[in-house]
């Protein structure tokens, strides 16, 4: 008897579940974790990255929602949350795992616009990084600023610390804090992924086509 192929809607859903689960994995595997929250981990952005590149940026941005709620799910267990009023877990559950991990799917948005697969993942890698990125940086300005004075006072920090103190204060100061506490983690972690990504690409482009 001649086996059945899967049809394309139930393949899209498996791949989109191993993909998903394979990025639970990989976010467990941290080759530097922050003190205070974030970490650089062995590529667990690409998965959902993938995902959206090989079906769309909306089931890509889908099963980047699943992601950041399970993760969020898992957040609550290393304290997340901790400290924050009822709004600020609103927040942050809407900042950095919502929103955070759903934009991981724009992977996929050059896919149909760019010919040179490498080039086209590569380049989706980095906006839907940077995308991520800006959600940290949001939620770091509104919920975290109040760190700010201290974190650039800490001992090892860098002299430009002092400077930065004495010519930012309120909410710039905040924003400073963001971002350089941000780009700390998720620079390397975009570099990392889009070298990887790419080969990845080059390895595996002919059966990446094949399961689209």
């Amino acid at each position: 008897m001649e086996k059945k192929k899967m049809q394309p809607k139930n393949l899209r859903l498996a791949v989109g579940g191993v993909m998903v689960a394979a990025a639970i994995i990989l976010s467990m595997i941290k080759v530097y974790e922050l003190p205070y929250g974030g970490s650089i981990t062995l590529c667990s952005m690409l998965p959902v990255m993938l995902i959206g590149y090989m079906y769309g940026i909306r089931f890509g941005m889908l099963c980047g929602l699943v992601d950041g709620v399970i993760q969020a799910i898992m957040g609550t267990a290393t304290q997340a949350f901790a400290g924050q009023k009822w709004w600020g877990v609103l927040l942050i559950l809407l900042l950095d795992y919502i929103v955070a991990f759903s934009v991981l799917g724009l992977g996929g948005l050059f896919s149909k616009k760019i010919k040179n697969p490498r080039l086209s993942f590569a380049s989706g890698i980095v906006v839907a990084g940077l995308a991520r990125l800006a959600a940290h940086f949001v939620s770091g300005v509104i919920l975290f600023g109040q760190w700010a004075e201290w974190y650039f006072t800490q001992d090892g920090f860098p002299k430009f610390g002092g400077t930065i103190l004495a010519n930012f204060s309120g909410w710039k100061l905040s924003a400073i804090y963001s971002a350089i506490y941000n780009l700390s983690y998720m620079l390397p972690e975009i570099i990392i992924s889009a070298v990887v990504g790419v080969i990845l690409i080059s390895v595996l482009n002919n059966v990446i086509e094949k399961y689209k």
